[in-house]
């Protein structure tokens, strides 16, 4: 893509989610409930990030990007849930934390 079209395409924060995305379907999570939770989070907070950065007023991006905030914090908890039971390794854990960091960081500035 040589000229994004979409203001999404344009944020850091954007690229960071999707690779939360990548990172989070291609682990082990071997709870059947912590690994849909933590894929539907991580998704939630990419759609939640793309909608933001199409509103117009501070005030309505501010809403939209705490919900993204917020989708970042579950998928990274379900993570970590599952690197307690034994069900991911500690690595992986280590991995989502710190890219969920950075999302979360980054949209508590933008809000």
């Amino acid at each position: 893509m040589n000229s994004p079209s979409l203001l999404h395409h344009r944020l850091q924060v954007w690229q960071l989610a999707l690779e939360l995305v990548r990172v989070v379907h291609s682990i082990r999570i071997a709870d059947a409930e912590d690994r849909g939770q933590a894929r539907k989070a991580a998704s939630s907070c990419a759609r939640n990030i793309a909608e933001g950065a199409a509103r117009r007023s501070r005030g309505d991006k501010a809403r939209v990007y705490a919900i993204a905030r917020g989708e970042c914090g579950e998928a990274v908890a379900c993570v970590e849930l599952s690197g307690v039971k034994g069900g991911t390794a500690e690595a992986d854990v280590k991995r989502v934390v710190e890219l969920g960091s950075r999302v979360s960081a980054i949209l508590y500035r933008l809000g």
